[in-house]
């Protein structure tokens, strides 16, 4: 805590800290991960969807850019492999998401209209007591996946959201984002969205895939021995 210049900066960790019950290895990462400076900065509609409890909670738990410095990713990699890869690395994935978020899981089905869809990845939170689904995307942020988003928060409200659940909340992670076009994005929808973009420093030339093989190499190196 010494190595911090400015006072609120400082108080921001001590509560954090003793809110959380970070043990020093757990704080020294949030500090050298600018936690401060991105807590609650991600572009979102929170304060005219949802009620203002939920809100204030909401925008608190949701961060911009998230740091994945902890993946190592080949330069070409797509939505899966970076799916892949955070999920492989849940611990570490949890512990950038923040206290509160608990693990559902990837790739998960839901079924509209005689149609399958299927969810990057669902988490609960347990302070938020609300279900929140969080699409990645490897490139930049297009308007339109405010609307496939909004789609699946309708999806899981219907099919799994129960009585003391909370409306869910959807979050957007994606690897770069024009302020503006979210912003309008976000007007266009009913739905509680925030979106954040993402950090990855660490990156392989393409001829090296990612840590573990996909879904789909698994399948077909399975039926190959079948």
């Amino acid at each position: 805590m010494s190595k911090i210049t400015d006072p609120e900066e400082a108080l921001f960790y001590v509560y954090k800290t003793i809110e959380n019950n970070w043990s020093r290895a757990v704080l020294t990462h949030q500090i050298e991960g600018q936690l401060y400076r991105r807590e609650g900065k991600a572009i979102n509609n929170f304060e005219a969807k949802l009620p203002k409890a939920q809100s204030d909670l909401a925008r608190q738990i949701i961060k911009d850019p998230y740091n994945f410095d902890f993946l190592t990713m080949r330069e070409k990699y797509d939505e899966r492999e970076l799916e892949d890869a955070l999920t492989s690395s849940i611990t570490k994935f949890l512990l950038e998401l923040g206290q509160g978020f608990a693990y559902v899981g990837r790739q998960v089905p839901v079924t509209v209209g005689m149609q399958d869809f299927f969810i990057d990845l669902l988490f609960y939170h347990l302070e938020l007591r609300c279900y929140i689904v969080i699409e990645l995307k490897a490139g930049k942020f297009e308007a339109e996946h405010t609307g496939k988003l909004g789609f699946y928060i309708s999806a899981i409200n219907h099919q799994r959201k129960k009585d003391t659940d909370n409306p869910t909340i959807g979050l957007l992670i994606c690897k770069t984002r024009n302020n503006i076009v979210a912003e309008y994005s976000l007007e266009s929808t009913n739905q509680p969205i925030g979106i954040s973009e993402y950090q990855l420093s660490r990156l392989l030339p393409d001829k090296f895939k990612s840590s573990l093989p996909s879904i789909e190499d698994i399948e077909a190196e399975l039926e190959g021995k079948v």
